[in-house]
């Protein structure tokens, strides 16, 4: 329990508590400049007690101040010492005390306003109490205080947290009119949402049509919320609907929205659909990113149609708009999955030169790919990118590249090209230096090997 000494300075009424004993009482002085024989001074004005009670840190201490303050002959504290106290032990979890406050509230015939059901009901939201929270909704005609849309969305928001709250929220939803509450978008937003990450698309896509009967107009939010569970769902072709009728409607579209409906066509394996809706992004005044441009670079690489991928980063560069590291990644392992070694070895070649580093798979697919079309010596100089670029290479690498460097007819010449590769100067990466003495060793026993069949 919190204990101070009430010390008061004789030019300011303000008071100021100072840690003194573990007696539960308060000590209170009054004034020097007071008799002996007159009664204590106030305190305070119930806007200075507010104040202390605001700056003070401590919850339990500034319960203890406004207890001290209500002991006080004639003193009545503000409904904003009350609302500012009710907060404050309200978010340290100390619901009890904050509930009898409430209580006195309502007690004592204090107006309140709407603001303070609102605190109250996100507190308990954070502290993951939808009963109390629905009950706290349900309190506010108690105090004739009438709930607003902001009140009823803020107490969905809590209960749509939590699964088993779902179907509760959807029977307040209907029923709401009874409290004089007029739904709006958001409302419908909240819930659309919450069915939607549950997997019930059909409640959710019956809340969005139930919005134009009501005369309750969507915004963009609430269409992206919809297309978005409609892809989750695999069901783009609704998706893509709804993204015509938000067009059709003078809704831009935010950037989102397209991604989610270019990702699940590219799934689904529409890529000219894909193709098209990217192109007619910026006509619709929504300028496609790194991220749209990146889903169809991947789409058509999955389908290995990598000269498709090529034609969108040459697009995507006209547009403004330039390849990132996981544009030139993609569009490399597309060409090299495709056969197209030349053409993955020349993005490769722009994106370093762009200051982006290749990553192991990257140089992988490239070395194996030479490898396996007897292209022996543009392999090992990927290799030697790959050192230079401070790059562990795995076994299978050395494992793809020694034996045809041992096989190749123009073995010596090779041989050194290897062993130039072997010597390259890499410091501070110990596994680099370690891998590269160990296959120098194995890539010797091969050789020492090949010379004795000679």
């Amino acid at each position: 329990m919190l204990i101070s000494q009430l010390s008061l300075n004789p030019n300011k009424t303000l008071i100021k508590f100072i840690p003194l004993t573990l007696n539960p009482i308060f000590h209170c002085y009054s004034s020097s400049r007071s008799p002996q024989n007159q009664p204590e001074t106030l305190i305070g004005s119930p806007a200075q007690v507010q104040q202390l009670i605001a700056s003070e840190p401590n919850p339990l201490l500034a319960k203890d101040i406004f207890d001290l303050a209500s002991r006080q002959p004639g003193f009545s504290h503000s409904y904003s010492s009350f609302h500012t106290l009710i907060c404050k032990l309200g978010c340290s979890r100390h619901f009890s005390l904050m509930q009898n406050l409430i209580n006195r509230l309502k007690s004592d015939r204090y107006p309140v306003t709407p603001d303070l059901f609102a605190d109250v009901i996100q507190i308990y939201g954070d502290a993951k109490l939808p009963d109390q929270a629905l009950k706290t909704f349900y309190t506010m005609v108690e105090f004739d205080c009438k709930p607003l849309p902001k009140h009823f969305n803020q107490l969905l928001q809590v209960l749509v947290a939590h699964q088993n709250y779902l179907r509760t929220a959807l029977d307040l939803f209907r029923t709401v009119n009874r409290f004089g509450i007029s739904l709006n978008t958001k409302s419908y937003s909240i819930l659309m949402r919450a069915f939607c990450y549950n997997g019930d698309i059909s409640i959710a896509y019956n809340l969005f049509n139930e919005m134009f009967k009501r005369d309750v107009l969507p915004d963009a939010e609430s269409y992206r919320i919809m297309m978005q569970g409609l892809c989750r769902k695999g069901q783009v072709n609704k998706a893509v609907d709804l993204l015509e009728d938000m067009l059709n409607k003078g809704f831009v579209p935010d950037a989102l929205s397209y991604t989610s409906v270019l990702n699940s066509l590219c799934r689904k394996k529409k890529l000219r659909e894909a193709y098209k809706l990217l192109c007619r992004m910026k006509v619709k005044g929504c300028n496609p990113d790194i991220v749209h441009y990146n889903t169809i670079i991947l789409g058509f690489c999955r389908e290995e149609r990598a000269v498709d991928a090529c034609k969108v980063v040459h697009d995507m560069e006209s547009n403004g708009c330039s390849p990132n590291l996981v544009s030139y990644r993609t569009l490399v392992t597309g060409l090299c999955n495709q056969g197209m070694y030349d053409e993955a070895m020349n993005f490769t070649d722009e994106m370093i030169s762009k200051g982006f580093s290749p990553h192991v798979s990257v140089f992988h697919s490239l070395i194996k790919g030479y490898c396996n079309v007897g292209k022996i010596e543009e392999a090992c100089q990927v290799l030697q990118e790959m050192l230079k670029h401070r790059e562990a290479p795995p076994m299978e690498i050395w494992m793809a590249v020694v034996p045809r460097v041992c096989d190749n007819d123009e073995m010596m010449r090779t041989e050194d090209t290897f062993r130039r590769i072997l010597k390259e100067e890499i410091t501070h990466v110990p596994q680099i230096i370690d891998a590269r003495h160990g296959q120098e060793e194995y890539l010797i026993r091969r050789i020492q090997a090949k010379a004795w069949k000679i």
